[in-house]
Protein backbone atom coordinates (compact mmCIF):
# COMPACT_ATOMS: atom_id res chain seq x y z
CA UNK A 1 0.00 0.00 0.00
CA UNK A 2 2.65 2.33 0.85
CA UNK A 3 4.75 1.76 -2.41
CA UNK A 4 1.59 2.33 -4.21
CA UNK A 5 0.43 5.48 -2.63
CA UNK A 6 4.67 6.80 -3.06
CA UNK A 7 4.04 5.86 -6.64
CA UNK A 8 0.92 7.56 -7.01
CA UNK A 9 2.50 10.66 -5.49
CA UNK A 10 5.31 10.53 -8.10
CA UNK A 11 2.87 10.08 -10.86
CA UNK A 12 0.73 13.40 -9.48
CA UNK A 13 4.40 15.23 -8.57
CA UNK A 14 5.60 14.29 -12.15
CA UNK A 15 2.06 15.59 -13.98
CA UNK A 16 2.28 19.04 -11.73
CA UNK A 17 5.74 19.38 -13.38
CA UNK A 18 4.43 18.95 -16.48
CA UNK A 19 1.62 21.36 -16.15
CA UNK A 20 3.78 23.92 -14.48
CA UNK A 21 5.83 23.31 -17.81
CA UNK A 22 3.34 23.68 -20.08
CA UNK A 23 2.04 26.80 -18.17
CA UNK A 24 5.56 28.40 -18.57
CA UNK A 25 5.93 27.47 -22.14
CA UNK A 26 2.35 29.62 -22.69
CA UNK A 27 3.48 32.37 -20.88
CA UNK A 28 6.62 33.01 -22.40
CA UNK A 29 5.04 32.10 -25.54
CA UNK A 30 2.52 34.48 -24.78
CA UNK A 31 4.68 37.17 -24.19
CA UNK A 32 7.24 36.59 -27.22
CA UNK A 33 3.81 36.79 -29.62
CA UNK A 34 2.44 39.85 -27.81
CA UNK A 35 5.78 41.30 -28.16
CA UNK A 36 5.96 40.63 -32.18
CA UNK A 37 2.43 42.16 -32.34
CA UNK A 38 3.39 45.54 -30.64
CA UNK A 39 3.47 46.84 -34.05
CA UNK A 40 -0.44 46.80 -34.55
CA UNK A 41 -1.21 47.04 -31.23
CA UNK A 42 0.53 50.63 -31.17
CA UNK A 43 -1.54 51.34 -34.13
CA UNK A 44 -4.41 49.74 -32.54
CA UNK A 45 -4.25 52.05 -29.53
CA UNK A 46 -3.52 55.58 -31.64
CA UNK A 47 -6.43 54.45 -33.99
CA UNK A 48 -9.49 54.06 -31.49
CA UNK A 49 -9.85 57.39 -30.08
CA UNK A 50 -10.41 59.09 -32.59
CA UNK A 51 -13.93 56.91 -32.80
CA UNK A 52 -15.72 59.34 -29.88
CA UNK A 53 -14.25 62.61 -31.13
CA UNK A 54 -17.58 64.39 -31.28
CA UNK A 55 -19.45 62.19 -29.07
CA UNK A 56 -20.67 63.24 -25.32
CA UNK A 57 -17.92 62.56 -22.79
CA UNK A 58 -20.50 60.89 -20.99
CA UNK A 59 -21.08 58.22 -23.61
CA UNK A 60 -17.10 58.01 -24.08
CA UNK A 61 -16.22 55.43 -22.02
CA UNK A 62 -19.40 53.03 -22.81
CA UNK A 63 -18.75 53.32 -26.07
CA UNK A 64 -14.73 52.21 -25.37
CA UNK A 65 -16.65 49.02 -23.81
CA UNK A 66 -18.56 48.45 -26.53
CA UNK A 67 -15.54 48.11 -28.70
CA UNK A 68 -13.55 46.21 -26.44
CA UNK A 69 -16.75 44.08 -25.85
CA UNK A 70 -16.48 43.92 -29.63
CA UNK A 71 -12.72 43.17 -30.29
CA UNK A 72 -13.22 40.57 -27.85
CA UNK A 73 -15.36 38.72 -30.03
CA UNK A 74 -13.95 39.15 -33.05
CA UNK A 75 -10.63 37.61 -31.46
CA UNK A 76 -12.44 34.49 -29.39
CA UNK A 77 -15.46 33.73 -31.32
CA UNK A 78 -13.89 34.12 -35.00
CA UNK A 79 -10.37 34.84 -35.35
CA UNK A 80 -9.15 32.02 -32.64
CA UNK A 81 -11.01 29.39 -34.26
CA UNK A 82 -10.03 29.93 -37.96
CA UNK A 83 -6.98 29.71 -36.67
CA UNK A 84 -6.96 26.84 -35.26
CA UNK A 85 -8.60 25.52 -38.21
CA UNK A 86 -6.11 26.86 -40.20
CA UNK A 87 -2.55 25.75 -37.62
CA UNK A 88 -3.88 22.08 -37.81
CA UNK A 89 -5.92 21.54 -41.44
CA UNK A 90 -4.24 23.93 -43.51
CA UNK A 91 -0.53 25.23 -41.61
CA UNK A 92 0.77 26.17 -45.06
CA UNK A 93 -1.61 29.14 -45.53
CA UNK A 94 -0.30 30.93 -42.52
CA UNK A 95 2.37 32.31 -44.25
CA UNK A 96 0.46 33.87 -47.28
CA UNK A 97 -2.38 34.82 -45.15
CA UNK A 98 0.28 36.58 -43.09
CA UNK A 99 1.53 38.28 -46.16
CA UNK A 100 -1.55 39.35 -47.45
CA UNK A 101 -2.44 41.30 -43.81
CA UNK A 102 1.21 42.41 -44.00
CA UNK A 103 0.34 44.24 -47.57
CA UNK A 104 -2.80 45.56 -45.76
CA UNK A 105 -0.85 47.13 -43.07
CA UNK A 106 1.44 48.59 -45.58
CA UNK A 107 -1.50 50.46 -47.19
CA UNK A 108 -2.85 51.23 -43.88
CA UNK A 109 0.39 53.16 -43.42
CA UNK A 110 1.28 54.79 -46.37
CA UNK A 111 -2.79 56.10 -46.84
CA UNK A 112 -2.24 57.54 -43.53
CA UNK A 113 0.94 58.77 -44.45
CA UNK A 114 -1.05 60.57 -47.61
CA UNK A 115 -3.78 61.69 -45.86
CA UNK A 116 -1.04 63.81 -44.14
CA UNK A 117 -0.17 65.30 -46.45
CA UNK A 118 -2.81 65.56 -48.90
CA UNK A 119 -5.78 65.95 -46.17
CA UNK A 120 -9.19 63.98 -47.20
CA UNK A 121 -11.96 64.31 -44.93
CA UNK A 122 -14.87 63.23 -46.73
CA UNK A 123 -15.79 60.10 -45.11
CA UNK A 124 -15.10 62.14 -41.72
CA UNK A 125 -18.06 64.99 -42.71
CA UNK A 126 -20.52 62.39 -44.08
CA UNK A 127 -19.65 60.46 -40.87
CA UNK A 128 -20.48 63.81 -38.10
CA UNK A 129 -23.33 64.33 -40.12
CA UNK A 130 -25.64 61.92 -38.68
CA UNK A 131 -28.02 64.38 -36.71
CA UNK A 132 -29.39 61.24 -34.74
CA UNK A 133 -26.43 60.83 -31.45
CA UNK A 134 -27.98 56.95 -30.97
CA UNK A 135 -27.19 56.62 -34.57
CA UNK A 136 -24.08 58.17 -34.37
CA UNK A 137 -22.91 56.09 -31.66
CA UNK A 138 -24.01 52.91 -33.21
CA UNK A 139 -21.94 53.81 -36.34
CA UNK A 140 -18.74 54.74 -34.87
CA UNK A 141 -19.28 51.51 -32.79
CA UNK A 142 -19.70 49.35 -35.81
CA UNK A 143 -16.96 51.22 -37.92
CA UNK A 144 -14.04 50.54 -34.77
CA UNK A 145 -15.41 47.14 -34.50
CA UNK A 146 -14.52 46.89 -38.39
CA UNK A 147 -11.17 48.33 -38.26
CA UNK A 148 -10.55 46.12 -35.19
CA UNK A 149 -11.19 43.10 -36.83
CA UNK A 150 -8.66 43.58 -39.48
CA UNK A 151 -5.90 44.21 -36.86
CA UNK A 152 -6.74 41.28 -34.29
CA UNK A 153 -6.45 39.19 -37.75
CA UNK A 154 -3.14 40.51 -37.63
CA UNK A 155 -2.55 40.15 -34.31
CA UNK A 156 -3.71 36.54 -34.23
CA UNK A 157 -1.95 35.25 -37.40
CA UNK A 158 1.65 37.07 -35.97
CA UNK A 159 0.70 35.04 -32.57
CA UNK A 160 -0.29 31.52 -34.71
CA UNK A 161 2.98 31.84 -36.50
CA UNK A 162 4.70 32.32 -33.74
CA UNK A 163 3.25 29.17 -32.12
CA UNK A 164 3.16 27.09 -34.98
CA UNK A 165 5.17 24.06 -34.12
CA UNK A 166 3.56 23.60 -30.64
CA UNK A 167 0.15 21.01 -30.13
CA UNK A 168 -3.67 22.50 -30.78
CA UNK A 169 -3.80 23.27 -26.93
CA UNK A 170 -0.89 25.30 -26.30
CA UNK A 171 -1.67 27.09 -30.16
CA UNK A 172 -5.66 27.56 -28.17
CA UNK A 173 -4.14 29.14 -24.91
CA UNK A 174 -1.44 31.39 -26.67
CA UNK A 175 -4.07 32.48 -28.66
CA UNK A 176 -6.83 32.84 -26.11
CA UNK A 177 -3.97 35.03 -23.43
CA UNK A 178 -2.53 37.13 -26.42
CA UNK A 179 -6.63 38.22 -27.25
CA UNK A 180 -7.78 38.72 -23.92
CA UNK A 181 -4.51 40.65 -22.50
CA UNK A 182 -3.92 42.75 -25.70
CA UNK A 183 -7.67 43.47 -25.48
CA UNK A 184 -7.76 44.57 -22.11
CA UNK A 185 -4.13 46.78 -22.56
CA UNK A 186 -5.53 48.67 -25.62
CA UNK A 187 -8.49 49.63 -24.49
CA UNK A 188 -7.53 50.24 -21.12
CA UNK A 189 -4.82 52.58 -22.06
CA UNK A 190 -7.64 54.14 -24.58
CA UNK A 191 -9.69 54.56 -21.79
CA UNK A 192 -7.02 56.61 -20.21
CA UNK A 193 -6.17 58.53 -22.96
CA UNK A 194 -10.05 60.30 -24.10
CA UNK A 195 -10.68 60.89 -19.94
CA UNK A 196 -7.36 62.22 -19.03
CA UNK A 197 -8.62 65.71 -20.52
CA UNK A 198 -11.65 65.21 -18.89
CA UNK A 199 -9.34 64.83 -15.76
CA UNK A 200 -7.10 67.94 -16.53
CA UNK A 201 -9.99 70.25 -16.49
CA UNK A 202 -11.15 69.43 -13.38
CA UNK A 203 -7.94 69.48 -12.01
CA UNK A 204 -7.31 73.19 -13.63
CA UNK A 205 -9.93 74.46 -12.09
CA UNK A 206 -8.23 72.97 -8.41
CA UNK A 207 -7.59 76.01 -6.01
CA UNK A 208 -4.01 74.28 -5.26
CA UNK A 209 -1.45 75.52 -7.66
CA UNK A 210 0.13 72.53 -8.49
CA UNK A 211 -2.72 70.49 -9.42
CA UNK A 212 -4.00 73.43 -11.56
CA UNK A 213 -0.84 73.32 -13.38
CA UNK A 214 -0.89 69.97 -13.50
CA UNK A 215 -4.57 69.70 -14.93
CA UNK A 216 -3.56 72.63 -17.54
CA UNK A 217 -0.52 70.06 -18.28
CA UNK A 218 -3.18 67.70 -19.26
CA UNK A 219 -5.40 69.96 -21.24
CA UNK A 220 -2.52 71.14 -23.16
CA UNK A 221 -0.84 67.54 -23.48
CA UNK A 222 -2.92 65.03 -24.67
CA UNK A 223 -4.20 66.46 -28.17
CA UNK A 224 -0.03 66.78 -28.50
CA UNK A 225 0.64 62.96 -26.90
CA UNK A 226 -2.22 61.84 -29.44
CA UNK A 227 -0.26 62.84 -32.50
CA UNK A 228 2.84 61.42 -31.13
CA UNK A 229 0.91 58.40 -30.68
CA UNK A 230 -0.24 58.31 -33.98
CA UNK A 231 2.75 58.98 -35.58
CA UNK A 232 4.39 55.50 -33.90
CA UNK A 233 1.39 53.97 -34.35
CA UNK A 234 2.08 54.81 -38.33
CA UNK A 235 5.78 53.99 -38.07
CA UNK A 236 4.74 51.05 -36.07
CA UNK A 237 2.26 49.47 -38.65
CA UNK A 238 4.36 50.52 -41.92
CA UNK A 239 8.05 48.55 -39.97
CA UNK A 240 5.41 45.46 -39.32
CA UNK A 241 3.76 45.16 -42.83
CA UNK A 242 7.12 45.51 -44.30
CA UNK A 243 9.33 43.19 -42.01
CA UNK A 244 6.21 40.60 -42.56
CA UNK A 245 6.61 40.60 -46.38
CA UNK A 246 10.16 40.17 -46.10
CA UNK A 247 10.10 37.37 -43.89
CA UNK A 248 7.26 35.61 -45.58
CA UNK A 249 8.70 35.84 -48.68
CA UNK A 250 11.41 34.34 -47.21
CA UNK A 251 9.41 31.57 -45.75
CA UNK A 252 8.23 30.77 -49.47
CA UNK A 253 11.95 30.40 -50.55
CA UNK A 254 12.91 33.95 -51.75
CA UNK A 255 15.95 34.88 -49.45
CA UNK A 256 17.08 37.89 -51.64
CA UNK A 257 15.10 40.58 -50.03
CA UNK A 258 15.99 39.47 -46.42
CA UNK A 259 19.70 38.79 -47.35
CA UNK A 260 20.26 42.11 -48.95
CA UNK A 261 18.55 44.29 -46.08
CA UNK A 262 20.64 42.07 -43.42
CA UNK A 263 23.76 43.06 -45.71
CA UNK A 264 23.08 46.64 -45.12
CA UNK A 265 22.27 46.44 -41.76
CA UNK A 266 25.44 44.41 -40.66
CA UNK A 267 27.64 46.95 -42.77
CA UNK A 268 25.76 49.70 -41.04
CA UNK A 269 26.48 47.65 -37.13
CA UNK A 270 30.26 48.16 -37.95
CA UNK A 271 30.01 51.84 -37.78
CA UNK A 272 30.03 52.19 -33.68
CA UNK A 273 31.11 48.55 -31.84
CA UNK A 274 29.15 50.47 -28.98
CA UNK A 275 25.65 50.72 -30.85
CA UNK A 276 26.04 47.82 -33.38
CA UNK A 277 22.65 46.40 -32.44
CA UNK A 278 20.94 49.83 -32.01
CA UNK A 279 22.33 51.00 -35.56
CA UNK A 280 21.50 46.96 -37.18
CA UNK A 281 17.86 47.26 -35.93
CA UNK A 282 17.63 50.97 -37.17
CA UNK A 283 18.87 49.90 -40.39
CA UNK A 284 16.62 46.68 -40.58
CA UNK A 285 13.55 48.64 -39.36
CA UNK A 286 13.96 51.50 -41.81
CA UNK A 287 14.88 49.69 -44.60
CA UNK A 288 11.49 47.50 -44.20
CA UNK A 289 9.36 50.38 -43.88
CA UNK A 290 10.60 52.04 -46.60
CA UNK A 291 9.31 49.37 -48.82
CA UNK A 292 6.07 49.07 -46.78
CA UNK A 293 5.67 52.43 -48.21
CA UNK A 294 6.18 51.55 -51.67
CA UNK A 295 4.21 48.67 -51.33
CA UNK A 296 1.35 50.80 -49.87
CA UNK A 297 1.50 53.53 -52.54
CA UNK A 298 1.08 50.69 -54.92
CA UNK A 299 -1.73 49.35 -53.28
CA UNK A 300 -3.56 53.00 -52.77
CA UNK A 301 -2.94 53.40 -56.77
CA UNK A 302 -4.53 50.11 -57.71
CA UNK A 303 -7.04 50.55 -54.99
CA UNK A 304 -7.88 53.89 -56.34
CA UNK A 305 -7.53 53.18 -60.08
CA UNK A 306 -10.27 49.76 -59.41
CA UNK A 307 -13.09 51.94 -57.38
CA UNK A 308 -14.66 53.19 -60.57
CA UNK A 309 -14.54 49.85 -62.25
CA UNK A 310 -16.13 48.29 -58.41
CA UNK A 311 -18.96 51.13 -58.66
CA UNK A 312 -19.82 50.12 -62.29
CA UNK A 313 -20.18 46.62 -61.24
CA UNK A 314 -22.55 47.28 -58.02
CA UNK A 315 -26.13 46.74 -58.98
CA UNK A 316 -27.71 49.88 -59.24
CA UNK A 317 -30.58 50.14 -56.85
Amino acid sequence: MATGLIALLDDIAAIAKLAAASLDDIAAQTAKAGAKAAGVVIDDAAVTPRYVVGLSPARELPIIAKIALGSLKNKLLYLLPAGLFLGYFASWAITPLLMIGGVYLCYEGAEKLYEAFVPHDAHEAAVSGTSDPAALENQKVSGAIRTDFILSAEIMALTLANVAASNIYTQAAVLASVGILITLAVYGVVALIVKADDVGLSLAGSSLGLLRTFGRGLVVGVPVFLNILAMVGTAAMLWVGGSILVHGMAELGYHGPEHFIEGIAAKVGTVSAYFADILHWTTTSTIQAALAILIGGLTIVLVHASAPLVQRMRPQS
